[in-house]
């Protein structure tokens, strides 16, 4: 892929269509640009999520291990854009998978098994964690919409769903790592 952006703007997308890497101009609101712009919202909040991190890693060293698993997902959320973007294009492959169920299984082990229902919260970078999480849910419902009229080659499903799992481990680690209890959830009193 040697492309690069020379000029940010085109204004080839005024009317509401934007182009595919493969020269097709679909509407901005086609399930493909749905796809992708979910991955892309999916990749902020992750980057912001590793900026936070990385604001507490010196007072937290043992959060530099989730940075160092989650910083590749930002590359290869890219590259699953670029999967969308570009049908015939194929970056990711199963061996990014199994590196992140290797780090799922590992955290779970520290963690273990989870006993109750957890809510968001706890700290900032919990609660940013669960958000990524919901997100990268809300991305493969995205994908799967997509693939149910224009079938997904390759990976990028069973990647988007694995890095759901992944999200939802690191913000049990980071949890435990700072120290904040999870905050379980209190089902509301039956009537009587």
């Amino acid at each position: 892929m040697g492309f690069r952006l020379s000029k940010i703007y085109t204004r080839t997308g005024d009317k509401g269509e934007t182009g595919l890497g493969d020269g097709r101009r679909v509407p901005k609101d086609h399930p493909r640009i749905e796809a992708i712009g979910e991955v892309d919202t999916l990749n902020s909040q992750l980057g912001l999520l590793l900026a936070g991190l990385e604001e507490w890693v010196e007072a937290t060293p043992a959060l530099q291990e989730i940075i160092e698993v989650l910083a590749p997902c930002q590359h290869r959320l890219f590259d699953l854009g670029g999967e969308l973007a570009m049908p015939e294009y194929q970056a990711l492959d199963a061996q990014e998978i199994g590196r992140l169920e290797a780090a799922i299984d590992i955290w779970n082990e520290e963690v273990g098994p989870l006993e109750n229902f957890i809510l968001p919260g706890g700290s900032a970078l919990i609660a940013q964690a669960h958000v990524c999480r919901s997100l990268a849910r809300s991305a493969e419902r995205r994908c799967q919409h997509l693939n149910a009229s224009e079938p997904l080659a390759g990976v990028g499903l069973a990647y988007i769903n694995r890095l759901s799992d992944l999200l939802f481990v690191a913000a049990r680690i980071i949890a435990r790592r700072q120290g904040v209890a999870e905050i379980l959830w209190v089902p509301a009193k039956k009537p009587d």
